[in-house]
């Protein structure tokens, strides 16, 4: 079992998620239970996912969830490229958002060939 607060990859999808649900509090209340709820359940799945993967007993059982994560990733990377599209972010935001989403899709896969790569 691993102490998910101690890894980057979680710290910075922790700190994408508050930053989500900061930019999505000015969307149009009409989205509340469309986008703005999808943007927010993906963020916040993927440092959850991490989190749940440091509870399991195996390196195999933490891949499986950080790919979940990966997953997640991906899914909130074109939520934000569907809402820059449809005028609801702004280019600077959707620039910060889509950096850090990369950035945390680039550790995941670091960490999960790591731990496959040690079995």
């Amino acid at each position: 079992m691993k102490d998910f607060k101690q890894l980057k990859v979680w710290v910075k999808a922790h700190k994408l998620t508050r930053e989500v649900y900061h930019v999505t509090t000015s969307f149009l209340k009409a989205e509340l239970y469309g986008l703005t709820s999808q943007l927010r359940r993906a963020a916040a799945s993927i440092p959850t996912n991490v989190a749940e993967g440091c509870g399991r007993n195996t390196d195999a059982e933490l891949a499986r969830f950080l790919d979940i994560s990966m997953c997640s990733a991906s899914e909130l990377e074109y939520l934000i490229l569907l809402t820059k599209d449809l005028d609801m972010l702004s280019q600077t935001d959707y620039g910060n958002l889509i950096s850090v989403v990369i950035e945390i899709k680039r550790m995941l896969a670091t960490f999960i060939k790591k731990l496959r790569a040690d079995r």
